[in-house]
């Protein structure tokens, strides 16, 4: 009896302490987390994924990293179908590694992991559809076709820089991306249509990110501003096409879609012209560009009629879906833990929420029920003019953003050489995305500005351990 309830208490102990373990913000993705720090770091799936999904998972990042192919040109019909216009050949040429894109450095730098978005600034008068396209280019631009036809325009950059002043007279100058497009080979934009440059995000954590309880996230909102802190917070209400009705947006960098299947079904679309079960319509075109309609269709029956078939779609989501979270790092060094009471100091926690729990009974069993700690509320917030791109997308106004997660954010440079952070890949460092911030966030960065350099240092240590 008595070794009986000893191994009783040794397993109480065990499940207690592995509870704990998991429950502990040093695991950003509860057991999903990972612990490794290369370049690896962002594309190893859940630590918890079961044995057995294993091969779902690997399928799925093979074809996130598959190059797509001209229909005309292609002779295996498992990858034709690209454009006709696209924007990347790969999902992998974007989120390089995983992570996130980047502006290039110069004119001959290519601008593959970059997409310039354009909508008309005016009010939309279909609530079902994202935002107002433009009637010959439609909503984003290509800068890329397949054989036969023509593409859309070149796209460039030049840099402004724009100096922050901090209250002891140190200045950092500030990037600023200018969008040159040229050669236009359709005609003339649409007055007031507007542009915006979005880089791809990382790929981690979506999952854990989806089976968050919409009731927990929108209970952060706080559009009225009724706690007098001058950050209020909104909810992004979107179009939901696979339960075709309204639901809670978090992803993208407005939180324009619901799901990690829509978003992927989009970017399929947008960024490579591939039809698939949320956009049935094989050319990516509008009826301006006669060329791009006349272009082979990629869709065969083998793929469900589409040029990315059903299967195909699930296994992306699925990899997507089950990227764990790297685990944080440098918890212990005194400049990290002066970082984190700065941190919460500035209030910096009002937008960057750090935990939920994610819903007991998800969408996969080993994402749910998870402590995680994402650094984020996922609502979206007025960042100022100085990031306003006058590009709107369903409740979004061109001043508001979604709260980007921060988690293994200190792990980008590892995982790749070329990197930029926001939404434009506008910020070089931490420091400078921390200096772009305005708006709601004013305040926050007036008495950032007060800091020394040493406190600053502290405080970007704290988040490259996050």
């Amino acid at each position: 009896m008595k070794i009986l309830r000893f191994f009783i208490a040794i397993n109480f102990f065990l499940f207690t302490s592995l509870n704990l373990i998991f429950a502990d913000p040093n695991f950003p993705g509860g057991k999903t987390t990972n612990e490794v720090e290369n370049k690896n770091s962002f594309s190893l799936s859940a630590r918890n994924l079961e044995e057995h999904m294993k091969i779902n998972f690997l399928v799925g990042n093979a074809l996130f990293e598959r190059i797509w192919e001209d229909a005309k040109l292609s002779k295996n019909i498992a990858k034709d179908g690209l454009g006709p216009f696209f924007s990347a050949k790969s999902c992998e040429s974007c989120h390089i590694s995983d992570g996130r894109g980047h502006l290039p450095k110069s004119d001959s730098d290519d601008t593959v992991s970059v997409v310039i978005q354009i909508s008309k600034d005016y009010k939309n008068s279909n609530p079902k559809i994202k935002n107002i396209e433009d009637s010959t280019y439609g909503g984003q631009i290509s800068e890329f076709s397949v054989e036969g036809v023509v593409k859309e325009a070149d796209i460039s950059f030049n840099y402004e820089y724009v100096p922050s002043v901090y209250e002891d007279g140190r200045v950092v100058q500030l990037r600023k991306p200018v969008i040159k497009i040229s050669n236009l080979n359709y005609g003339s934009f649409d007055d007031r249509t507007n542009f915006s440059a979005r880089i791809a995000q990382p790929m981690i954590g979506l999952g854990l990110i989806e089976n968050i309880s919409s009731t927990e996230i929108i209970a952060n909102a706080d559009e009225d501003d009724v706690n007098n802190d001058n950050i209020t917070g909104k909810a992004n209400i979107v179009w939901n096409s696979v339960l075709n009705e309204w639901s809670l947006g978090r992803f993208g960098w407005k939180a324009s879609q619901p799901t990690v299947y829509q978003q992927t079904a989009d970017a399929f679309f947008h960024d490579m012209g591939l039809s698939n079960n949320l956009y049935t319509n094989s050319y990516n075109c509008t009826d301006k560009q006669k060329d791009c309609e006349n272009a082979i269709d990629g869709s065969s029956d083998e793929f469900d009629n589409f040029e990315v078939s059903n299967d195909q779609l699930n296994l992306v989501t699925f990899y997507s879906s089950q990227l764990g979270v790297p685990i944080r790092r440098n918890i212990e060094v005194a400049d990290v833990i002066a970082g984190k009471e700065i941190f919460y100091q500035l209030n910096c926690q009002s937008c960057h929420v750090d935990k939920f729990v994610t819903k007991k009974n998800g969408s996969y069993a080993n994402l749910s029920n998870q402590i995680i700690y994402p650094y984020s509320d996922f609502l979206l917030h007025d960042m100022g003019k100085g990031l306003a791109d006058d590009v709107n997308e369903y409740n979004a106004t061109g001043q508001e953003w979604r709260t980007p997660p921060l988690w293994g954010i200190g792990l980008t440079k590892v995982v790749s050489e070329e990197y930029g952070f926001l939404h434009d890949g506008r910020a070089r460092t931490l420091e400078e995305a921390i200096l772009w911030h305005g708006g709601e966030a004013e305040k926050i960065i007036q008495e950032f500005k007060k800091l020394d350099k040493i406190e600053v240092n502290q405080l970007v240590s704290f988040i490259e351990s996050l």
